[in-house]
């Protein structure tokens, strides 16, 4: 059964908490019960309000227990938009992390098989679906993916990769994809993205391109409006490419 915690929340205060369980807050002491409900407005013991609310995709990203730095929402919505992929997809990721995105693609409804080398870190993971309620259609391993690639049974979808062999993967990527899917990886440094280009063009896969993830935020104030200078807003780097195999 997935995890069933939900929000309660007062202006810049949020609290996870779990039906049945008392959350202890400025405001005084919030009794949650064990038939909460999102959408209802719960009151501490001094009179003080709060609305219960469910978790959605930017609450996990804010809530779910970090084993590193994780794939941005920017990042993540340009994977999703770019390749398609959709409820009844299949997906094999590596390099799951805190498991982000694996998470938002589960809610989508997409099957993913995602690897983590780190045993810690995918025990982690696996609690992270849990409390996304995606443990049903998001399978967490242990292992290292280019040591397993002989024995995961595809085809997929979409292949994404956040790991520093993913060249090594892209390389193979004609034998896990199903025709006309999609590999995606992220990378930190421009390098890396290279030798994934470099990879997919060896494999002879289609429409390779890679991109530059930056978002700036936009201020306003009585003098104009002009990007935020808090920051060039820069993350990585997406590379993808796609198979399309010639009939003969």
């Amino acid at each position: 059964m997935s995890d069933r915690r939900v929000l309660v929340v007062r202006g810049n205060r949020e609290f996870l908490v779990e039906p049945g369980a008392t959350q202890e807050t400025d405001l005084g002491v919030l009794e949650i019960p064990e038939d909460v409900e999102p959408g209802t407005v719960l009151e501490t013991h001094l009179d003080e309000e709060f609305e219960v609310r469910r978790l959605r995709g930017p609450d996990l990203f804010d809530h779910l227990e970090r084993t590193g730095a994780p794939m941005m929402p920017r990042d993540i919505g340009l994977v999703i938009g770019h390749t398609g992929v959709a409820s009844g997809d299949r997906v094999l990721d590596a390099g799951t992390g805190t498991g982000v995105l694996s998470a938002y693609l589960g809610r989508l409804g997409v099957d993913v098989t995602t690897y983590e080398q780190d045993p810690e870190f995918a025990e982690v993971a696996r609690e992270n679906m849990d409390l996304a309620g995606v443990s049903e259609t998001v399978d967490v391993r242990t292992g290292d993916i280019v040591e397993e690639l002989d024995d995961i049974d595809g085809p997929f979808d979409l292949i994404t990769l956040d790991t520093g062999d993913a060249a090594a993967v892209v390389e193979r990527a004609p034998e896990l994809l199903a025709s006309g899917g999609f590999v995606a990886t992220y990378t930190p440094f421009v390098e890396s993205a290279r030798d994934c280009t470099g990879a997919a063009r060896e494999a002879g896969l289609s429409e390779i391109e890679t991109l530059e993830t930056i978002q700036r935020q936009m201020d306003f104030d009585d003098r104009g409006s002009r990007p935020s200078t808090a920051g060039v807003g820069h993350t990585g780097y997406l590379t993808f490419a796609r198979f399309l195999p010639r009939f003969e």
